[in-house]
C-alpha cells in the first residue's frame, strides 16, 4: 500500500506532457473526489521540441520529469495506465515510450508509482468514464474553484490523475 500526502500526476505525451503536484493537508483524510482537501502546488505542461525526433523528445521529457521531482519533492507519482484501441496501435507505442520514461524517472528517484485507468480517473471527477476533454477541464475547474478551466487539456488531465493518485495513496 502506498501512503503519500504529495503526489505528482503526469499526463504523458511526446509533444506536450501535462504535470500537476497536489498535496493533502496533514489531517490524513482522503481528498474528496471534488478536490476538497487537496491543494494544487503547481501544474503546467512540458512542451517538447516537435522538430526533434522521438528519442530526443524522450530525453527532454526525462529531464523535465527529473527536475519536477527534485523541485516539487512528491512522495509518489501517478500516471495513467496504457490503453490502446486496435486502430491506434502506432500512437500507443509512442505513448508507451513516454510512459516508460516517466516510470523510469519516478523509480530512479525512489518514488512509488500509482497507475490508474483513464476511465477510472474520468469517472471519479465527472461521473462518466468516457468524459470528453472539455468535460474534464470543467470538472477540474469546479473541483478546485478555479477562475478558468485549466488549459491546455493536458493540465486538467494531470490534475485529475494527481487527485486520483492522492486518494489512492490515502
Amino acid at each position: 500500500m502506498i501512503v503519500a500526502r504529495r503526489v505528482l500526476g503526469i499526463d504523458p505525451g511526446t509533444r506536450v506532457a501535462g504535470y500537476a503536484c497536489l498535496e493533502r493537508p496533514a489531517t490524513g483524510r482522503a481528498a474528496a473526489p471534488g478536490g476538497a482537501g487537496a491543494v494544487i502546488l503547481e501544474a503546467g505542461v512540458w512542451r517538447l521540441d516537435a522538430s526533434r525526433g522521438v528519442p530526443d523528445r524522450l530525453v527532454e521529457l526525462e529531464a523535465d520529469m527529473s527536475q519536477a521531482i527534485e523541485r516539487l519533492r512528491p512522495e509518489a507519482v501517478a500516471v495513467e495506465a496504457l490503453y490502446s484501441r486496435p486502430k491506434n496501435v502506432a500512437t500507443a507505442i509512442v505513448m508507451a515510450h513516454a510512459r516508460g520514461v516517466i516510470l523510469l524517472a519516478a523509480r530512479r528517484a525512489g518514488l512509488p508509482v500509482i497507475e490508474l485507468r483513464a476511465t477510472q480517473v474520468k469517472k471519479s471527477l465527472t461521473g462518466s468514464g468516457h468524459a470528453a476533454k472539455h468535460q474534464m477541464q470543467r470538472a477540474v475547474q469546479s473541483a478546485f474553484a478555479l477562475a478558468e478551466p485549466p488549459s491546455p487539456p493536458d493540465v486538467a488531465d494531470a490534475i485529475a490523475v494527481a487527485l486520483c493518485g492522492l486518494n489512492r495513496a490515502a
